[in-house]
């Protein structure tokens, strides 16, 4: 079969060289001999019991001002594709959904991550299974538990189950505006309440799980006045190890995505706490890390994906 990588993810006008995964993924791939198929959702179609896609054949520069030429549009059946990367950004939506049915079909093993441990491993849900090194956290959409989890706690955040890149996050202390969460309920449904951790105004620790392994780390700091860390909301990122609690913490997650059929992943660790949040569907931060530590972990990320069996 010819190294011929596809990748699902967003339109190449979204990409950031300075900041996107992918980017540096795809670099990787290409001085392994990849051949690169770049495509979209709106791409896929299922011809004749084939996967077809209609995208384009992409050649990546490590170079700020011009990181992209597309060498031809093409028509591919994604089976002659070598590995697959599903790298579309959330939101995890129906279209997202829709698009691991059609990457189903082909052999699980050629796609990362598996499209249907992504269905199955909820960005937020999945976190329940490790409670116990989590702050005290609950998933409801009842606003009277939320109102008496409030009461014990004081200070409290919600967060959609779905969310993501710190959107649409609550920071609720001491009185519940009963209009204000009911109104937010109808819009998210189900939620994560979780206990406010003040340490998380000194950053959250992401860690970076590839093949199990816990591989590294990076601190990303908030901007002043605000309690949201990510990169995408202006946090910026220093560099950090991990002491031995969060090395042990993440070994954990990192051993049970592995056995979920979880390939890449970031969690994110505050004050010595699991928060809840394990990124499976496009994880971030590589770029980060390389720029941090001058490792780069896309390296990693292909060493142990070409052995896989």
């Amino acid at each position: 079969m010819k190294k011929i990588l596809s990748i699902l993810s967003n339109s190449l006008n979204s990409l950031n060289i300075k900041t996107d995964t992918t980017i540096l993924l795809a670099l990787e791939a290409q001085r392994r001999g990849y051949k690169i198929i770049w495509f979209q959702t709106k791409d896929l179609n299922l011809i004749n019991s084939k996967l077809i896609v209609k995208g384009k054949e992409v050649k990546f520069f490590d170079n700020v001002k011009k990181f992209y030429k597309i060498i031809k549009n093409v028509k591919f059946d994604l089976s002659k594709s070598k590995y697959v990367l599903i790298r579309q950004n959330p939101p995890f939506n129906m279209d997202y959904i829709n698009s691991t049915y059609y990457l189903d079909i082909l052999k699980p093993k050629k796609i990362i991550n598996n499209p249907t441990a992504i269905r199955n491993v909820s960005e937020k849900f999945y976190s329940a299974k490790f409670l116990k090194f989590m702050p005290p956290t609950i998933f409801t959409k009842n606003i009277e538990e939320i109102n008496k989890f409030l009461k014990k706690n004081k200070k409290i955040i919600i967060k959609p189950i779905h969310g993501y890149a710190g959107k649409d996050i609550l920071f609720v202390r001491n009185k519940l505006v009963k209009i204000r969460i009911l109104k937010y309920l109808k819009k998210f449904n189900h939620v994560m309440v979780q206990k406010f951790l003040p340490k998380v105004e000194e950053g959250d620790k992401r860690v970076f799980i590839i093949n199990g392994k816990v591989k590294g780390a990076i601190k990303r700091v908030p901007i002043k006045g605000s309690i949201l860390a990510n990169i995408s909301q202006g946090g910026r990122a220093i560099k950090t190890q991990l002491n031995k609690k969060e090395t042990e913490i993440s070994k954990i997650v990192a051993k049970s995505l592995k056995k979920s059929k979880i390939f890449f992943a970031g969690i994110d660790l505050v004050g010595g706490y699991l928060i809840g949040d394990i990124n499976v569907t496009s994880p971030t931060g590589l770029p980060q890390y390389k720029n941090l530590t001058g490792y780069n972990l896309a390296e990693d990320f292909w060493s142990e994906l070409e052995k896989l069996k």
